[in-house]
């Protein structure tokens, strides 16, 4: 069907043209009685008046089109623009120049909707990082302004606000040391020294590493049955080792009293390992999943349940596994448990 919404001037010039011929080329057999005449003055008026609108239509047409593209490029026109403008634009029609206005505002949209998603992400990343940094800071004030108002002379009171004290300063310390990590991380810094290692292994470590924080709430640290058989990775041994003790103290932090962690690890194609470290938690609500892996992103419940951590841990684990070429996922439900997995390069020879 036709359109009058998206009509071309060459579309509104022949029906300008038409509804100007046809009455004329009618008067005109009636006129003379001669329909050969009649079909001539039909042709002759058609292409005459059809050639003198799409040149009336495009020339003044063009003049405004002229403006929306300076307008949209914004820029003073080059030798090459103004020969664009010159004898290029003129051949467009309407209809690919609307095109490309379109184009260019949806373009535009999207950059728009970035910059409002990046200024959205860089007002919560600055109340972020003021709320853990004013937290300890706030603390360390409390007990030295307590100290100082009498309580240094209470030598059991003045040891144990000292102690709290010194966790405020080694959490501001973390909290530093992992802020200049993943901003090297993120500015493409990290080295890798890759090499092949058995991962299994490396997961054994770091299960007796934690097994004090593990043993606390009698939560057992194992490696799925059928998993065991070695598998070696080629990776940087240390920033791995980085991820899954993040993982794993993650695991303990929020895991349940008596739970269990369990390390799934399979060869996916032949190329890739993939590693997953689950637990049987208090779990993650759905809606929180696709911004886990954000700065400092926090539940509500993980909020409450971790006053000590930097809330950079999962972000730098993406940064490090990402450096590898790998991807990282996560799955999770409420009251069941939670899943991070990993993929890395399998051994190399």
């Amino acid at each position: 069907m036709f359109s009058t919404k998206n009509i071309t001037p060459r579309q509104l010039a022949a029906i300008t043209a038409i509804v100007l011929a046809v009455p004329v080329s009618v008067l005109v057999y009636f006129v003379e009685d001669n329909w050969v005449w009649a079909a001539a003055s039909l042709i002759i008026l058609f292409l005459g008046a059809y050639i003198l609108i799409s040149f009336m239509l495009e020339r003044f047409i063009y003049r405004k089109i002229k403006l929306i593209y300076k307008f949209i490029y914004q820029t003073k026109a080059s030798r090459k623009e103004e020969t664009y403008y010159k004898y290029v634009l003129p051949q467009k029609s309407i209809d690919e120049v609307r095109e490309d206005v379109e184009a260019w505002a949806e373009e535009n949209k999207k950059e728009i909707e970035l910059l409002k998603k990046n200024e959205q992400f860089r007002r919560e990343f600055l109340q972020n990082l003021s709320h853990e940094f004013k937290t300890p800071v706030f603390a360390i004030q409390g007990y030295v302004e307590s100290l100082l108002t009498g309580a240094m002379k209470n030598p059991d009171i003045n040891k144990n606000f000292l102690e709290k004290a010194a966790k405020n300063v080694d959490r501001l310390s973390n909290l530093l040391n992992d802020l200049d990590e993943i901003s090297s991380l993120e500015r493409g810094e990290l080295v890798l020294y890759k090499q092949n290692f058995v991962i299994q292994e490396l997961i054994k470590d770091v299960y007796e590493s934690l097994s004090i924080k593990a043993d606390q709430k009698n939560i057992r640290c194992i490696i799925k049955k059928g998993c065991e058989a070695p598998l070696t990775v080629f990776a940087d041994e240390e920033k791995v080792r980085q991820v899954v003790t993040n993982l794993i103290k993650n695991s303990i932090k929020y895991g349940k009293h008596e739970g269990t962690i369990i390390a799934s690890l399979y060869n996916i194609d032949g190329n890739h390992i993939l590693i997953e470290m689950s637990d049987d938690g208090i779990g993650i609500n759905e809606r929180h999943l696709p911004r886990l892996f954000e700065r400092f992103y926090r539940t509500e419940e993980g909020r409450s349940i971790d006053v000590t951590g930097s809330g950079l841990g999962l972000a730098i684990c993406k940064h490090i596994i990402e450096a590898h070429g790998q991807t990282i996922h996560v799955r999770s439900k409420e009251n069941v448990g939670t899943s991070v997995g990993f993929t890395l390069e399998t051994k190399k020879d």
